[in-house]
């Protein structure tokens, strides 16, 4: 009597550890799907960093390395001024002036915070919103 109850014990057991693995490879086939497969997202854009324009100097590169983590894509300042502005990409925009990018960087606007001396120095700053003020810049984003 022992002998069949602990026989059937050890065929749940063994049908219920089958049952996971088959399960766990299932969810494994449908992970290892791309996303266009799964009927998913795209894929993100890949970030624009100073390492994808080597050649960048003076104001284009202080954009880069301040800037560009939230105000290129796929950055979150580009999803959030998408809602208020036909063109949402500050280096393709043609109607920044310096005054104002200075004004909003320091001051902050929304879900943007404060852009303080200690993170970027005033000659920094000015050399960013005179590189944005001279925009749109095509050529240096499609690089």
């Amino acid at each position: 009597m022992n002998l069949k109850i602990t026989s059937g014990i050890v065929a749940i057991a063994l049908m219920g550890f089958c049952a996971t693995q088959s399960f766990a490879q299932a969810g494994a086939d449908v992970v290892a799907a791309q996303p266009a497969q799964r009927g998913g997202a795209a894929p993100m854009p890949k970030p624009v960093t100073e390492s994808s324009r080597p050649d960048a100097t003076g104001g284009e590169k202080a954009y880069l390395e301040k800037c560009a983590m939230c105000h290129a894509p796929p950055g979150m300042g580009v999803g959030l001024l998408a809602r208020r502005t036909d063109q949402p990409n500050l280096e393709l925009r043609d109607n920044l002036t310096a005054e104002y990018v200075i004004a909003y960087a320091r001051n902050g606007i929304g879900n943007m915070p404060a852009i303080t001396r200690a993170e970027v120095s005033d000659k920094q700053l000015k050399a960013i919103a005179d590189y944005l003020a001279a925009g749109p810049h095509p050529k240096e984003v499609a690089k």
